[in-house]
């Protein structure tokens, strides 16, 4: 397995123990959006709220240093980290599994890709896509056979700020050969094959 992909002037690289300091500096005082630290998926909301910042902060930095399943992927450009995508395999998320919108479709394994994040002056210059691209070699070198997104169909809604496009936008999933596979209260799950 190739654990850095190059794309275009990005570098792609797992979110390994060696680079957390880099998914702090992306994340920034904030902790990504609002203090979420990537761990709105993984918790109920009685924990997410009871961790706060600082625990849910602990809880990717748990993630990142099992150094056998990284929580993400980093986008690197000249050397600095410009974004982040998150995934791993569906039942690592349990709010995605009981959410009545976004619940899997079917049995079927997959992994899921669940959250993006990408530095402010480097929007609308590809690195959710690439960072999309590399998310599929690096589940399929995982093991995976399907990858999943639960992303926001921006046309079919009201113009929305970045922090609520975190799980993406549907248009860049059907660009790198994502297909809808339903869709439940506006909200469409995309799917495809890794190999």
């Amino acid at each position: 397995m190739n654990p850095s992909r190059s794309t275009g002037s990005l570098t792609i690289h797992p979110a390994t123990p060696g680079r957390w300091e880099d998914v702090v500096a992306l994340a920034g005082a904030n902790g990504f959006y609002s203090g979420c630290w990537c761990a709105w998926w993984l918790t109920t909301s009685k924990t997410f709220d009871q961790l706060g910042a600082v625990g849910r902060r602990d809880v990717l930095e748990r993630l990142v240093h099992d150094a056998d399943d990284p929580p993400g992927l980093l986008a690197y450009r000249d050397g600095e980290p410009v974004g982040w995508v998150a995934l791993g395999p569906r039942e690592r998320y349990g709010r995605l599994q009981r959410s009545p919108k976004l619940r899997p479709v079917d049995d079927e394994p997959a992994w899921v890709v669940t959250c993006f994040v990408v530095r402010r002056d480097q929007r609308r210059r590809g690195v959710s896509k690439a960072l999309l691209d590399a998310a599929v070699a690096f589940a399929r070198d995982r093991g995976a056979a399907l990858l999943e997104g639960v992303p926001i169909d921006t046309d079919a809604s009201a113009r929305r700020g970045a922090a609520e496009l975190y799980t993406g936008v549907l248009s860049t999933f059907e660009s790198v050969g994502f297909v809808e596979i339903a869709r439940r209260g506006g909200r469409p799950i995309v799917r495809r094959p890794t190999k």
